[in-house]
């Protein structure tokens, strides 16, 4: 999969994780119930993992949330 790099200011990304989170909400309560749906748990399991990636990346530059240090494998650490 290609990775993009984009830049937003914290409103942006605010207002595009409300939107993504309200689509993640119809996708997974709303369009199930319609006629011919046919569900794919790969994707919804991709947009729940993106949602909350984009809420953390607001979470921490509104101060909210600070960035967990990285953690050393247990091996290593050993």
């Amino acid at each position: 999969m290609k990775k993009l790099t984009l830049e937003f200011t914290v409103e942006e990304l605010s207002a595009l994780t409300d939107m993504a989170s309200n689509q993640l909400f119809r996708k997974q309560f709303i369009d199930p119930k319609m006629p011919g749906f046919v569900p794919n748990h790969e994707e919804l399991g991709l947009c729940k993992n993106l949602v909350g990636r984009l809420r953390s990346a607001v979470d921490i530059q509104r101060g909210k949330i600070t960035p967990e240090p990285t953690q050393r494998k247990k091996a290593e650490a050993r």
